[in-house]
């Protein structure tokens, strides 16, 4: 027995087994904040759990007080609960297992922290000198606050019956028919601002809350054409991938009429550049949808000036936007932040490869946000200055500001660390394919010749550029990047295949940087190491240098097949999908650890993995586009 992960939209709730929050990370947050930081059902026995079983809306746990052998339980308890948009609804039902009236007393405790996530996934301290209190009404009802300056956020705690209540507990004596049983319902409400529900208004009621869940899930599904693909293991994975997907769906800042992917829980549960716009690409075929809204809610936050404390500047695109207590108040970078080299490029790939499924309409009608984007990428982007796309590594925030982004995932193979401007190769193939779809939207859509040809002679150049610049002979593959010197950083890792997916590389080089990635120190036989074996950085257990991450398997599967590698990009294909069928409901995981196939029965987790993760929920989906199907 695990615990429970339930996600709505940026609300996302973390259990124990026995559905209560009780420590680490466990919680109910909204909005970048945990709004229960305890949450504790007891009654007058110390409870065990018989059982738990949860979907993607709802979860159940069965308890009978922990009796001895020779003694049977006096009753059992049944505990429902889903969530809505900022809500916790949950049921519960005692049940006597008694010939006798009875009595048993139920109470929750809980509490509510209002911690910051970037507070509770790092090991650095903040301050947050705000002011929390507590109140209890008379009905049956508890408002639990955090206030600092203007920033005010709060959780209200109701019952559907009368209780008693205090500041962190509310309970209930009930009375037990025998052999029947007794219910309440109880509501958790999260907010911000002024505006608290009205003191006593009904508790929202389960099953409404239920069926609005899943209805909204039933309508992003119903038209996927998941039934049409002919590989089972296939069929399945991408059904698991759409659901998550459609449980990851959370508002645009600024924009609540747009839904976009949010990157996954439980750090990530908001707009994010890359993350929604390669989830955007991986599901163009299925859901081109959620590409219009993220490319409008990227356009809504697009950088207008130069703001170093943010890395903003004209054109660019934002890596993520953050709604917590740190960000606020400026002890974190990330409230609008703009360190991703990557996102900006992407956004015009994605931008090209809606119009060729949807049409000219969002062409149209972003055609300033994707001229500003074009701009960001020759003037601060570093294609006018260093003849490709780069980043500094010395910025607030993130060292590396490409997908692989954490401090020490830029590397030679003997581990030396990579120093800035970096120019890391796939977003050079990125920055090829931007250039090219924005060129024939031009020329096609805006009827700006010039504009086209300006931007088709630059796609030339990089493209003759990148195969003198990052080839390295001696291996038959690609760079990992550019360092501040020009050197070629020689690590070979899995960024080669983003390469073969722009369609940057000349074939023949394309072939040769292909039949390596399918090499065993590449393959461990469930997906594509980040890092290949035997170099001396390469860790099966490290975030970025020696894991498998399922999208970026689906990516090198994807420019497999565009090179014409086919069988190769199957093979592959296959040991992702074999990974999947070892996961709970098929959910493949943000991050799998590098062992390979034959040294394990079954692919083993990574301790920090993010699940459910939208670009590993989209994965099978970008297989089965590439795969036509399978």
């Amino acid at each position: 027995m695990t615990g429970h992960t339930l996600v709505r939209g940026t609300t996302f709730l973390i259990t124990g087994p026995a559905a209560d929050v009780a420590a680490g990370t466990e919680g109910f947050y909204v909005d970048d904040t945990r709004h229960l930081s305890r949450w504790e059902l007891s009654t007058d026995a110390s409870l065990r759990v018989l059982t738990e079983e949860h979907d993607r809306q709802s979860a159940s746990v069965i308890l009978t007080p922990a009796t001895p052998r020779n003694e049977d339980p006096a009753y059992s308890v049944f505990r429902d609960h889903t969530l809505g948009t900022g809500t916790l609804v949950e049921d519960i039902r005692v049940r006597s297992h008694l010939v006798v009236p009875g009595e048993v007393t139920v109470s929750f405790r809980f509490a509510a922290d209002f911690a910051d996530q970037f507070e509770l996934r790092g090991t650095r301290e903040y301050e947050r000198p705000g002011e929390y209190s507590a109140s209890t009404g008379a009905n049956g009802e508890v408002l639990l606050a955090y206030e600092r300056a203007d920033y005010r956020k709060w959780t209200v705690v109701r019952a559907s019956s009368p209780a008693v209540c205090a500041d962190d507990r509310i309970s209930w004596t009930l009375t037990l028919p025998p052999h029947g049983e007794t219910s309440l319902r109880v509501e958790v409400v999260a907010g911000e601002g002024d505006r608290v529900p009205d003191p006593g208004a009904r508790p929202a009621v389960f099953a409404d809350v239920v069926r609005e869940a899943q209805a909204d899930s039933q309508e992003f599904l119903a038209t996927a054409g998941v039934t049409e693909i002919a590989w089972p293991e296939l069929r399945t994975a991408v059904a698991a991938g759409l659901a998550d997907l459609a449980d990851l769906r959370v508002p645009a800042p600024g924009r609540p009429d747009l839904r976009v992917p949010g990157a996954g829980v439980p750090w990530f549960l908001t707009l994010f550049g890359r993350d929604s716009l390669i989830t955007s690409l991986s599901t163009l075929a299925y859901r081109p949808e959620l590409a219009a809204a993220t490319l409008r809610a990227l356009a809504a936050v697009q950088g207008t000036t130069v703001a170093p404390d943010r890395v903003e500047e004209p054109g660019k695109i934002v890596h993520e936007v953050r709604r917590g207590e740190l960000s606020r108040f400026g002890q974190t970078p990330y409230g609008r932040y703009y360190g991703t080299v990557d996102a900006t490029p992407l956004f015009l790939v994605l931008l090209g490869r809606h119009r060729r499924v949807a049409g000219d309409g969002v062409a149209i009608e972003l055609e300033d946000a994707a001229r500003a984007a074009v701009g960001w990428m020759f003037r601060h982007g570093g294609l006018d200055e260093h003849g490709y796309l780069v980043y500094r590594t010395d910025g607030p925030g993130l060292v590396h500001q490409c997908w692989k982004d954490s401090a020490r995932s830029i590397c030679f193979a003997d581990g030396e660390l990579a120093e800035g401007p970096i120019a890391v190769c796939e977003a050079q193939g990125y920055a090829y394919e931007a250039l090219l779809s924005t060129a024939e939207i031009a020329r096609e859509v805006w009827q700006d010749a010039p504009f086209a040809d300006r931007l088709f002679t630059r796609a030339a150049q990089l493209r003759a550029d990148f195969a003198d610049d990052f080839w390295l002979p001696g291996e038959d593959f690609v760079a990992l990047a550019l360092d501040g010197r020009r050197r070629r950083v020689d690590a070979l890792a899995s960024n080669a295949g983003h390469v073969l997916w722009s369609g940057i590389l000349p074939t023949g080089l394309a072939h040769q940087v292909g039949h390596r990635l399918c090499a065993p120190e590449f393959f461990s036989g469930w997906g594509v190491r980040t890092l290949a074996a035997g170099q001396a950085p390469y860790h099966p257990v490290s975030y970025h240098n020696g894991s498998v991450w399922p999208h970026d398997t689906a990516i090198a599967v994807a420019g497999l097949a565009r090179a014409g590698l086919t069988a190769e990009a199957t093979r592959i294909a296959e040991g992702l999908l074999a990974a999947a069928t070892h996961q709970p409901g098929n959910r493949l995981p943000e991050v799998m650890t590098g062992y390979a196939r034959g040294e394990t029965p079954h692919p083993v987790p990574y301790p920090h993995s993010a699940s459910p993760q939208a670009w590993a929920a989209a994965a099978p989906l970008l297989i089965a586009t590439a795969l036509g199907s399978g």
